[in-house]
Parts: structure tokens; C-alpha cells; sequence
């Protein structure tokens, strides 16, 4: 570390904990990323780090407003271009092939003040094809995909805030797996320019994050349209009963009735209400919808590196390629569906927000696997804004996480509503 960096002469109090805080990820990452994982090498890390801090402290020395963002370290997961780094999207494609400008909301961090810790481990193009990546609670166990690196980073506490995608269930189930906040936007308030997609009309830009507020000051730098409300009663919570809330492992279950439990305690109102009832159906959409558009997105790259690819990946792409166009339409249209039917049943039952398990249980042991997002599939399919809470613990010291599901387009109400509800489930 420079002896200028060091130094704290002339530093406020704010800008010696940034320094400090910078400090404080170097240490973590030197002590725990050969076994987490959760980053892309970067052989001069932290002097890039320090000497971005001196010149953005520097910048607005004189100012006594910052940035909204100021001093925040975020990661930015492999599949987001970032000036000056190679996207790899972890495959073993050529980084030439892969190039871009550089993602709008790694644009949008750096001017709110945010310093960039670097890449982070991504599945291979955010499919199921693991990275190397460990859950930082138990190395035995793996952190989630497709963002697993962005998610396991927080968790480890190398960074403040980590970009990420969902697809499927990308965010929110890493999120849970490592125990830390996972908010995917509704769909398209977040830009995905810059970033590799897999399934466009499914794609979201979200972001994990150490705690509540710090959310909440990130969605209103990424998000379009941000208008933070103000709301004087406590939300009405929705629980869909059927066979998607079966699809949660007795584990899972158990620790939803206990999370319902305590919210009942709280003093919060929660109805039952049977929706999703062919959920099988929802599924097959999905997965037709998802195929058929990673076919399209990676038909030239495919052509010419098909032998560079693994095997999950090869087998979704060729499979996507059978679909046809009209049954395409049928699966978006099926999408488009699921979203009016779960915004009239809300409507019907006076609910404000769904909670459901985040992911069937803990994280999974073992690394060859990522774990089901069966839990996240739907939510993200209509296009709803959701948010992983921390909840607690299984027995074996694995976190938990309870998913919070929000009307569209109401991301800041979920995120508002949100910060009562976390302190009652830490609870579990």
C-alpha cells in the first residue's frame, strides 16, 4: 500500500472510512478469494482501486454534496462490458468475440461515485454451466447462479454492491444461498445495453447489496423513472398456495411457515390466495421462450465456436433452435398472460406484495450444480420487480432467504415496504 494512501493528512472523516473500508476488501480478498473465488484475476487490483479513490476524493474535495454513491465498491458480473476489461462471460470463447460498449449501469455507478473492484464469476453466459465460485458460509456448498460471483463478493464482504442478471432465477436464489440482499428490478426499468443477453424478452439488470438502504439508493441510480413514495400503512401480503409454493422442499416449507408466523405476529395481514394452478404449463413456456431466444442471440457465435462450449449450454442453444416462430409467439404471449392474470389476482384480494421461499431450501452442497430456481421462475417471467431478504439460518448454519414480490413497475413501494419486513424476518 502507497504511503500516500495510507497518509491521512488532510482527509475528512468520510473520505479516512473509504480509505479505510478500501483497506479493509484488500485484506478479505487477500485472505479469502483462493478459496471463495468469487472474482476474475486482476494482478494490480487495489493500486487501480486506490489511485480511482485518490482521484475521485480529489474531484470533490471542494463540493460538500457527493455523489449518491460515493466511495461504494461494486463488482460487475463477466457479462457486462466494462472499459478496459475483457468480457469472457465465462466461456472458454475468445475475448475478441465478445467485445462492447461499456454496460449503462456500470456507467451509471461510476457517476454516482461508485469505485469499480473489478469482474466477477458468472455461469457460462448466465445459463447453468458452473464457474468455480464457492458459498463463502460453507465452501462445500455453491453460492447460486448465474450471478454467482456478484452474490458470493457481497456475502465475503470484497464489495458494497455487485451487479448482476436474471434470466430465471440469477439473482435472487444466489442472493439467498449467500444470505445477502437481491433485487431484480421490473423488467426493462434497468438497461441491459452492454451486457451479453441470453433471453432478451427475459433478461433483467439487478444488483445485490449489503443492506436495505444501500438498495434503495442503488435502484434509484440504475432505475428509470425513480419516484420514492410516500406510503403511511403496512402492506397487505399475498400467498400463492398451489402447486408452486409445493415446489419448495419440506425444508423450505418449514421455514416459510415460520417466516409467516412472525409477519403474523408483527401485526402484518396475510391471505391465501390459489393461483399458477398448471404451473407445469408456466414452466414449459418458459423454457421455450429462454430457448428459443439464446438459439437466436448465439447463432453466429455458436456456428463458429460451437466445440468451445459446455455441454449445458450446447444443449439449450441446439434446443431452442427446433422452436418455431409461431411457437414463439405462443410462449411470449403465455408471459404476457401470467402477468395480467397475477396483477388481477392481487387487485381481486387487496394485495400489495407476495412473499414466497426464495430458492427450495439452502444452497446445495457440492459445486456441479447451481441449485433449482423453480422458486423464482414465474415472478421473473411476468416481469415482476423482487427482493431476497436474509431470514435467517438452517440447521446447519446455511442462510435462508424470503422472497418479496411487488406489483409491476412498483419497484420503489417492494423496496419501501421492504426495510420493516427485513427487520422482522432476520428473526428466523
Amino acid at each position: 500500500m502507497s504511503s500516500s494512501f495510507n497518509s491521512s493528512a488532510g482527509l475528512n472523516s468520510l473520505e479516512m472510512e473509504i480509505t479505510d473500508h478500501i483497506s479493509e476488501i484488500e485484506r478479505r480478498i487477500n485472505e479469502r478469494e483462493n478459496l471463495i473465488q468469487a472474482c476474475l484475476s486482476e494482478p494490480e487490483r487495489f493500486s487501480r482501486i486506490k489511485r480511482e479513490w485518490q482521484d475521485l476524493s480529489t474531484r470533490y474535495s471542494t463540493e460538500n454534496t457527493k455523489p449518491r454513491l460515493y466511495g461504494k465498491v461494486f463488482g460487475v458480473k463477466d457479462i457486462f462490458h466494462v472499459e478496459g476489461f475483457e468480457t469472457r462471460a465465462g466461456s472458454r470463447l475468445p475475448a475478441g468475440a465478445l467485445t462492447g460498449a461499456e454496460a449503462v449501469s456500470v456507467r451509471k455507478l461510476k457517476e454516482a461515485g461508485a469505485l469499480l473492484l473489478g469482474k466477477t464469476v458468472t455461469t457460462e453466459f448466465a445459463y447453468f454451466a458452473p464457474g468455480p465460485t464457492r458459498n463463502p458460509h460453507n465452501p462445500e456448498h455453491t453460492p447460486g447462479g448465474s450471478s454467482s460471483g456478484s452474490a458470493a463478493a457481497v456475502a465475503a464482504g470484497f464489495c458494497d454492491l455487485a451487479l448482476g442478471t436474471q434470466t430465471i432465477g440469477s439473482i435472487i436464489r444466489p442472493a439467498a444461498f449467500c444470505g445477502v440482499i437481491g433485487f431484480k428490478p421490473s423488467y426493462g426499468r434497468s438497461s441491459a445495453e452492454g451486457v451479453i443477453p441470453l433471453s432478451p424478452s427475459l433478461d433483467h439488470v439487478g444488483f445485490f447489496s449489503t443492506d436495505i438502504s444501500l438498495a434503495a439508493q442503488c435502484a434509484e441510480v440504475l432505475l428509470s423513472d425513480w419516484n420514492f413514495p410516500k406510503i403511511d400503512r403496512i402492506p397487505i401480503l399475498g400467498i400463492p398456495t398451489g402447486p408452486y409454493l409445493a415446489s419448495a422442499s419440506p425444508e423450505g416449507l418449514v421455514h416459510f411457515e415460520n417466516m409467516k408466523e412472525l409477519l403474523t405476529k408483527s401485526g402484518y395481514e396475510l391471505h391465501l390466495v390459489p393461483v399458477m394452478d398448471d404451473y407445469a404449463a408456466i414452466r414449459r413456456q418458459n423454457d421455450m421462450v429462454l430457448s428459443a431466444e439464446a438459439a437466436h442471440v448465439h447463432a453466429a457465435w455458436f456456428g463458429k465456436y460451437e466445440k468451445l462450449y459446455a455441454q449445458k449450454t450446447a444443449e439449450l442453444i441446439r434446443r431452442g433452435g427446433k422452436i418455431t416462430e409461431n411457437d414463439l409467439q405462443n410462449a411470449r404471449q403465455s408471459c404476457a398472460q401470467l402477468k395480467t392474470n397475477l396483477r388481477e389476482a392481487m387487485e381481486k384480494n387487496g394485495i400489495d406484495l407476495w412473499i414466497a421461499p426464495s430458492a427450495p431450501g439452502a444452497a446445495p452442497r457440492g459445486l456441479e450444480s447451481t441449485g433449482d430456481p423453480i422458486m423464482n421462475l414465474p415472478w421473473t417471467q411476468a416481469g415482476l420487480p423482487v427482493l431476497n431478504l436474509p431470514a435467517g439460518t438452517n440447521s446447519t448454519g446455511l442462510p435462508l432467504g424470503l422472497q418479496l414480490i411487488g406489483k409491476w413497475s412498483e419497484d420503489e413501494a417492494l423496496l419501501y415496504w421492504a426495510e420493516s419486513i427485513a427487520k422482522v424476518v432476520a428473526q428466523g
